[in-house]
């Protein structure tokens, strides 16, 4: 039972955990880790919590665990959660300087962020996929964070919770703009991954494995590469404007051409060998893609 997360539902339990007075706002609460006064000894081995969670970082001096993997950057950066993720105590209380946002989703409720929320991504990325800041991104995040802060210390009132969503979308636009900014400016390793990608599934194809597994899937390509499936689609989208979706299909379809315009095999075979189980979805998938049927495609060598 050592493994088994300590659950927190509210803010408040959050704050008794980590030693801290009661809460400013029963729903959201910006923590600074130099306060948190919590003793090594009886702190949960893992956490789940019932709320988003975004970090900022700096100095870190070790690794953040965060599910399965870890969070491995010396220089620091953002961290996003979703609620209901196991996270890992670091090992040492002390492992980064920096505060945490923490939103309870019933704070947005009766906002449009509420539904909005769920279209970033990086709430969903894994290891290793933190946003790291330039010195300028830091200080436009930091005087976010700071009227947050000074919003809950100061006036809370009839406009507070207005005002605070507000901050916190802006937040939330401005590290889809950074994270856009690390893709492009990670481009030789990111065109790596491009690279690995075309590999593994020309791999797929050439071996056994479409036949015995089927159609290779988003989540299949991810786990070989080691990143989360919203990191690797918004990371292809960056560099070639499709999703691993869509890079998957443009496969597919290439694989298709190849086999009907070089080789005597049937339809029924073709499709089988590139992990269709029914030649009538094969035929429907290549006609949507290319408007001809492979009968027709075929027949356009001949």
């Amino acid at each position: 039972m050592e493994n088994t997360p300590h659950h927190i539902n509210s803010i408040s339990a959050l704050h008794k955990l980590l030693g801290l007075p009661k809460p400013l706002h029963p729903l959201v609460s910006l923590i600074r880790n130099c306060d948190v006064k919590t003793v090594k000894e009886t702190f949960p081995a893992n956490l789940l919590l019932h709320f988003y969670k975004i970090s900022f970082m700096e100095d870190v001096r070790g690794k953040i665990k965060y599910g399965q993997g870890h969070y491995d950057f010396e220089e620091g950066g953002m961290v996003f959660v979703a609620p209901d993720q196991v996270l890992a105590a670091p090992d040492d209380s002390d492992a980064y300087d920096g505060f945490n946002l923490f939103i309870h989703p019933d704070f947005f409720q009766t906002y449009p962020l509420a539904a909005k929320i769920k279209k970033y991504h990086f709430f969903s990325y894994a290891s290793n996929e933190a946003l790291h800041l330039s010195d300028k991104e830091k200080k436009t995040m930091l005087s976010v964070f700071k009227i947050i802060g000074e919003e809950l210390e100061e006036r809370i009132d009839d406009f507070s919770q207005d005002v605070v969503i507000s901050q916190i979308e802006l937040l939330l636009n401005y590290s889809n703009r950074f994270y856009k900014r690390q893709f492009n400016t990670r481009k030789t390793a990111n065109h790596d991954v491009l690279s690995k990608l075309e590999n593994i599934l020309d791999s797929y194809f050439e071996s056994d494995k479409a036949v015995t597994d089927g159609l290779p899937t988003v989540q299949y390509l991810s786990d070989q590469l080691h990143l989360s499936p919203h990191y690797l689609s918004d990371l292809l989208r960056t560099l070639t404007g499709m999703n691993t979706q869509q890079h998957i299909h443009q496969k597919l379809i290439e694989k298709a051409k190849t086999s009907l315009s070089t080789t005597n095999r049937s339809i029924a075979e073709i499709a089988y060998n590139l992990g269709f189980g029914y030649p009538q979805s094969f035929n429907k998938f290549f006609k949507s893609k290319t408007n001809q049927s492979p009968v027709e495609f075929r027949q356009s060598f001949h």
